[in-house]
């Protein structure tokens, strides 16, 4: 039967490794040689003044499929940023941070807006500040659904 540890005993030395397993040669939180750190993302007003319509139009096409209204009406995209290489910034909410469709709408977004042609790599981020009201609706949307 083996010793309760001492305090002078590390715990690493008691670790038995699996045989099929390899060591790791760094440690794992560290991103592979390969893989470089991404520069910040940095705004191009051109740009994003060129392709601003054509996402929008693109997220016209998603919808919750609880409301009637598309995203873009609903007033659920907060800021869309093009940066000078064409890649694609997005960030939008959801109507209620339970929503059941907060997986799929955001997907659903970043799929369509990739469709856009000329774009490079689009990052559809959910955030939940400021928190979405009715108040950020487009007045078409609140007329589709009789609030007007």
């Amino acid at each position: 039967m083996s010793s309760p540890l001492s305090k002078d005993e590390p715990l690493n030395d008691r670790i038995i490794p699996l045989a099929d397993v390899p060591a790791p040669s760094q440690p794992l939180s560290a991103a592979p040689a390969s893989e470089a750190p991404s520069a910040p993302f940095s705004r191009d007003p051109l740009n994003t003044l060129k392709f601003t319509p054509q996402i929008v139009e693109a997220l016209a096409l998603v919808y919750d499929p609880e409301i009637p209204v598309n995203i873009y009406e609903l007033g659920l995209i907060y800021d869309i940023d093009v940066d000078a290489e064409a890649n694609v910034h997005v960030r939008m909410t959801l109507t209620a941070p339970a929503c059941p469709s907060a997986q799929a709408i955001p997907l659903d977004a970043e799929r369509r807006i990739r469709e856009v042609e000329g774009l490079k790599d689009v990052k559809v981020e959910v955030v939940w500040d400021p928190p979405w009201t009715k108040d950020r609706m487009s007045d078409a949307a609140k007329l589709a659904l009789g609030m007007l």
